[in-house]
């Protein structure tokens, strides 16, 4: 049977049933995120060194490494759906050992389970999303996703300190009561699941596990594979190391400086959500730039300044920029391989383990140098490979109602004025164009004048992206120049 046959047809049938426990599992997908906080509190609760902290987000991403692919073809033979169901499953055993005591064995086989049921989520749950999606709309129905999986993300450290300070009763379980929290949500993803109809695509054929390695020997999935592998080393770096530089430079306690986390997935949470909606108007390519541009100005802040407002906006800015990264990589890879999908989203997944090795060359380079400054060095590496790969992005190929109704540029420069006006004077000007632009190919449009309105619509489309640009320049600016380094 053709798989990309079969998925179209299915994507016209797809009902808000059908979706809602899928979101719900994208919730569910977030709970590895608390392994950034919780090693912290880990930490401090044992007497760890740095490095030996380090490991523990190894514990986690390490299985991505040895479970993704193996999950790949696992797929192919009880379907996506039911390997869903097993790593909910898998999730709510590990969610629930660190309830049974605060040993640090217990956090380690709690962690180690945690990422092996987040291994297998991850590399079924995405590709489900296929059977109810249509490729043109993947990006961005990824982008939502994770906007439901940041929820969870940017609700751990809160939730933690809260217990922590015992803000609402605990059971004497503290900043662990988050893990009975979210073992009952996904007790309750299990359930929700199970009962949601959803018709998959048979596969072509069985793959093994050689053959699906050996997609890594083409050169377009390696370096998606690399893309995900940076971009979650970044995620967890930064969801480790946040707390960390608010302590050193400013030397205030860890109930505190977790705040910084918070605020990292308080913005990339807000950036996926607006990316599900930028994605499907704009070009993959462009959009990808700018949020690696945003990436790239917050590795500049975070190793450079020292006051509290400065380290915020540097984490607003890779939070931001680093939300969409994945939905772009993952889709790219599985548009290219469509017949191989399951196989390609078990590489994929099999790239976070970055997520293991960032942090653990972070430890390393923070206690050789004595300071964090050069862990934040190593995330720039990872933002300097994913420059790179925006030049390689393929763009997908619009449909035909695209084809006859281009973009209406015509409120985003509306948009790009009013950013550009509290942020930006020369951003303002550009977006002023941008809407007589717009405006002008709107007329055209109307006028039937398709090749007028084309070009307008272009110069519309360039004059705006130009316009934000220099908005997110002038907050950058305007940041250092109101907190600068001590």
């Amino acid at each position: 049977m053709n798989a990309s046959v079969d998925t179209l047809p299915m994507s016209k049938k797809t009902t808000l049933l059908q979706l809602v426990p899928v979101m719900l599992c994208f919730f569910a997908m977030g709970f590895v995120d608390l392994i950034g906080t919780a090693s912290n509190y880990v930490k401090d609760q044992h007497s760890l060194t740095e490095s030996e902290a380090g490991y523990l987000p190894l514990l986690v991403f390490f299985w991505f490494l040895i479970i993704s692919v193996p999950t790949g073809i696992l797929m192919n033979k009880i379907g996506r759906k039911k390997t869903v169901l097993l790593s909910l499953v898998v999730t709510t055993l590990a969610l629930i050992i660190p309830i049974c005591g605060d040993s640090l064995a217990l956090f380690v086989i709690g962690f180690s389970l945690l990422g092996i049921g987040n291994a297998i989520m991850q590399t079924s749950l995405n590709p489900l999303v296929t059977n109810l999606i249509a490729d043109d709309k993947l990006a961005s129905t990824l982008t939502f996703g994770q906007f439901v999986k940041a929820i969870a993300s940017f609700l751990a450290p809160i939730i933690m300190t809260w217990g922590y300070l015992e803000v609402f009763p605990t059971f004497g379980l503290g900043w662990r009561g988050l893990f009975a929290l979210y073992a009952i949500i996904s007790f309750l993803s299990i359930a929700v699941l199970g009962g949601t109809p959803i018709k998959e695509e048979k596969p072509d054929k069985a793959s093994g596990l050689l053959e699906s390695v050996k997609l890594l020997g083409f050169p377009f999935v390696f370096l998606c594979f690399m893309g995900i592998f940076c971009h979650v080393g970044i995620d967890v770096g930064v969801n480790t190391y946040a707390p960390k530089i608010i302590m050193e430079r400013l030397a205030v306690p860890l109930e505190e400086a977790t705040f910084a986390t918070s605020l990292y997935f308080i913005f990339r949470t807000g950036g996926t959500f607006l990316g599900s909606f930028f994605l499907r108007m704009m070009s993959q390519k462009i959009f990808f730039l700018i949020s690696v541009l945003m990436m790239l100005a917050s590795m500049v802040i975070l190793f450079s300044c020292h006051s509290l407002g400065a380290l915020y906006t540097g984490i607003a800015l890779v939070g931001f920029g680093n939300s969409n990264i994945f939905a772009v990589v993952f889709s790219q890879a599985l548009n290219n391989r469509p017949k191989e999908r399951n196989e390609v989203s078990g590489l994929m997944i099999m790239g976070l383990f970055g997520g293991a090795i960032f942090p653990v060359v972070m430890s390393y380079f923070a206690d050789f140098f004595g300071g964090v400054s050069a862990a934040v060095m190593i995330m720039t590496i990872g933002v300097v490979y994913l420059l790179f790969f925006t030049f390689i992005i393929k763009q997908a190929k619009e449909t035909k109602e695209e084809k006859e109704h281009p973009t209406n540029w015509y409120p985003w420069a509306i948009g790009s004025i009013v950013c550009g006006f509290l942020a930006s004077g020369i951003g303002c000007i550009f977006g002023i164009i941008a809407m007589k632009k717009a405006k002008q190919a709107n007329l055209y449009f109307e006028q039937e004048d398709y090749q007028n309105a084309k070009k307008e619509n272009s110069l519309a489309k360039i004059y705006t992206y130009i316009g934000y640009i220099c908005a997110a320049a002038g907050i950058v600016v305007l940041t250092i120049f109101f907190f600068p380094a001590n």
